[in-house]
């Protein structure tokens, strides 16, 4: 044996230990054991790309993050919560002690499904800003859209704004770095979310910060699933692009400030003044509402482990829209659960998808063990369903960046609105209902005699389905 396979043998000796004392779920750890041992150095980048456990890894320090949550703490205790609905108490228990997500009332939440509206409302705000915007996007393009709010930016800027943007560095590579170095020489402090220097064999590839936050002045703030590109206000040559968001004022800006900011730090970004950054939120609305982050180096898996309880809590019905169904099999279970006991559960995917195909094929692969529970699968035919919600008994809703699948409640960093509002529920029901106008509803009779070749098709796409 010569010297570099025997440092190669090592290596993935090593590797192989270190999975399995990670004590992961026993048929994934089994899984990459096997694929090392047969693909030794394939099956190492393999790992280092899509296997490699984060959750050993802080984006935050504790006392750092300690430090942001005690403003919350302090400047908006009048307006924390300390009970929900009986319903929805275990969730926000929860989420407060996994997440330290403090319920927040008092908030007004406006919903959006139209881009321009969006970003019309959005620029609006820009201008408006006098001391700070803090923005962030998984895709921030240099087309149309993008340009239209890089000049609001600059404008601004150049006004004496702090102006912040942090972009997610793998989800646009294929954006012209120039577009970047113009908002840096107007004054705007850009920063890559997880810098990728070698694309495909990094390990923080996979690591995608899909979040959708803007704060301004600390006062206004928007979220949801809406990023800056011109198709999401011309949709695709073969529909609309049919997405959710959110225009929240209140005191639960104060923990969108605290995502951003611990999202800037993670950029290593500079330290700005916290007391500038979180001035006084008085109620102005009635939605009781906790923001909730999640991402792949949480202790907890807090994103999965909120839908369940959500689910798991619906007495009458559960709504989902996502623009993809891949889920881990906790959410199916809870899924399941709720539609055999007499819940009505409805998911509402895209009839295509937006690039690809292998994401609606792996989606598709799902639908049939969700029908035979009972679930009510549309395929929203009109556009592309980009919207990630659920509403829950006229009660409960939750709006963000989340979607159904493995990348949404395990790999990338998400943040979502749980919100405790039975106006807002109601009105996110109604959307979907409109919405199920352009559905299909799938007949799990006719599922059952889709051609062979397809069902194949989502069989090997399915195999792929937790790196899509």
């Amino acid at each position: 044996m010569t010297l570099k396979h025997l440092i190669i043998l090592t290596i993935i000796i090593g590797t192989i230990l270190v999975i399995i004392f990670e004590n992961r779920n026993p048929v994934k750890t089994i899984a990459w054991c096997m694929v090392l041992t047969f693909m030794p150095v394939i099956g190492l980048l393999l790992y280092i790309v899509f296997g490699m456990d984060n959750r050993q890894r802080r984006q935050i320090k504790d006392e750092d993050l300690r430090r942001l949550k005690a403003i919350t703490e302090t400047r908006q205790s009048d307006n924390i919560a300390s009970v929900t609905s009986v319903q929805y108490e275990k969730l926000a228990c929860m989420l407060r002690n996994m997440n330290q997500a403090y319920p927040l009332e008092g908030n007004n939440v406006e919903i959006m499904t139209d881009f321009r509206t969006m970003s019309d409302r959005l620029v609006a705000d820009i201008e408006s800003a006098r001391h700070h915007i803090n923005m962030l996007f998984f895709k921030f393009e240099d087309d149309a859209a993008g340009r239209r709010i890089a000049d609001a930016l600059i404008r601004k800027a150049e006004e004496g704004v702090q102006v912040r943007l942090i972009y997610d560095e793998a989800g646009n590579l294929m954006v012209p770095r120039r577009f970047y170095k113009r908002l840096r020489k107007n004054g705007i402090q850009v920063r890559g979310f997880i810098r990728i220097f070698l694309p495909i064999l990094s390990r923080d590839y996979n690591s995608r910060n899909h979040r959708k936050v803007v704060v301004i002045d600390g006062k206004t703030g928007y979220m949801g699933g809406m990023n800056i590109a011109q198709r999401y206000a011309e949709g695709l040559n073969w529909g609309i692009w049919r997405d959710t968001h959110m225009r929240i004022t209140g005191p639960a800006v104060t923990e969108l400030q605290t995502s951003f900011l611990t999202d800037w730090q993670f950029t290593k970004g500079d330290e700005p003044d916290l007391d500038s950054m979180y001035p006084y939120n008085p109620p102005c609305g009635n939605t009781l509402m906790q923001i909730v982050t999640g991402g792949s180096m949480d202790k907890w898996n807090v994103m999965m482990q909120a839908y369940m309880t959500a689910i798991a809590s619906a007495k009458n019905h559960a709504y989902l829209q996502s623009p993809y169904f891949i889920p881990p099999e906790p959410i199916m279970k809870a899924l399941q659960n709720a539609a055999l006991g007499g819940v009505d559960v409805r998911v509402m995917i895209p009839y295509r998808g937006d690039k690809g195909i292998l994401p609606p094929w792996a989606s598709r692969s799902y639908i049939k063990e969700a029908l035979n529970a009972g679930i009510k699968i549309y395929l929203y035919r009109k556009g592309y369903m980009h919207s990630k919600t659920m509403t829950i008994d006229d009660c409960f809703v939750t709006i963000g960046s989340t979607n159904i699948d493995f990348r949404g409640f395990e790999q990338d960093f998400e943040i979502n609105a749980f919100m405790y509002d039975e106006d807002l529920a109601r009105k996110q029901r109604e959307i979907f209902l409109e919405d199920q106008k352009d559905a299909e509803l799938i007949d799990p009779m006719e599922w059952d005699k889709r051609p062979l070749i397809d069902k194949a098709k989502e069989s090997v796409a399915r195999i792929f389905s937790q790196v899509l």
